[in-house]
């Protein structure tokens, strides 16, 4: 089993949005709800997904999906 970064997605989002992160190889990438695509730092995507997974944001869905390449 491959428990890499490069092997989860995380989704954020609400009934009306859902962004995506995940890593590639050349560092981690946030999609956007319209599809365009941002460069972050580790850093950069845990300030986006701390408040979710601390229940500071009210109805924001977090969901981590592993898969294996």
């Amino acid at each position: 089993m491959n428990l890499k970064n490069e092997s989860y997605v995380i989704s954020i989002g609400t009934k009306n949005f859902t962004e995506r992160y995940y890593r590639n190889t050349t560092g981690w990438v946030k999609v956007s709800a319209r599809g365009r695509k941002f460069r972050m730092t580790a850093e950069q995507v845990l300030n986006h997904v701390l408040p979710a997974v601390a229940g500071i944001k009210p109805n924001v869905v977090i969901k981590v999906e592993h898969h294996d390449d």
